[in-house]
């Protein structure tokens, strides 16, 4: 497996060469990388996860007015800093998705928030490294449609790990 910092060199590539990239023509000419925080093994986790049944969907809204569907998955609860958070986890045909926008969001992160994949171990036991949370598209330009965190993905306390704000 690739390294953190692999990973993120290869990021800056694609956003910067690739055809795919979620940068504009323009905003590529000036583009210098991506910013981020320092690697944090603190903001890696792994943890139960107490799962919803209730087969309820969700339909969360996206940044172009659009609806995505997802299923809640379950909740799960950590510490930051001596701080107690929980986020609850949806899942959709792609698999497990977590939005969350945390005390830094509008200042140091992307103000909607940053996204998450974590990964199922099984056990009712389930893996979350922050230092892999990544911006939506929507964050570098408005042609994207990105789901919005729900409210009960909005905690409380600071997350320094993974993608910072971008500045084109």
């Amino acid at each position: 497996m690739s390294s953190l910092a692999d990973l993120r060199k290869e990021k800056g590539t694609f956003f910067a060469e690739d055809p795919h990239s979620p940068l504009t023509r323009e905003q590529k000419k000036g583009f210098r990388g991506l910013s981020y925080f320092e690697e944090n093994p603190s903001l890696r986790f792994e943890l139960p996860i107490d799962p919803i049944t209730s087969g309820e969907s969700v339909e969360m809204q996206t940044s172009t007015g659009d609806v995505q569907v997802y299923q809640r998955m379950g909740k799960i609860r950590f510490t930051v800093d001596g701080h107690e958070a929980e986020l609850t986890i949806f899942a959709n045909e792609h698999g497990p998705f977590l939005p969350f926008v945390d005390l830094l969001a509008g200042r140091e992160t992307y103000g909607a928030g940053r996204y998450l994949e974590p990964e199922l171990l099984g056990e009712g036991m389930v893996w979350v490294d922050f230092n892999l949370a990544y911006n939506p598209y929507c964050a570098y330009n408005d042609r994207w449609s990105c789901p919005i965190t729900p409210m009960e993905n909005r905690i409380k306390v600071p997350i320094r790990a993974g993608e910072k704000s971008f500045h084109a």
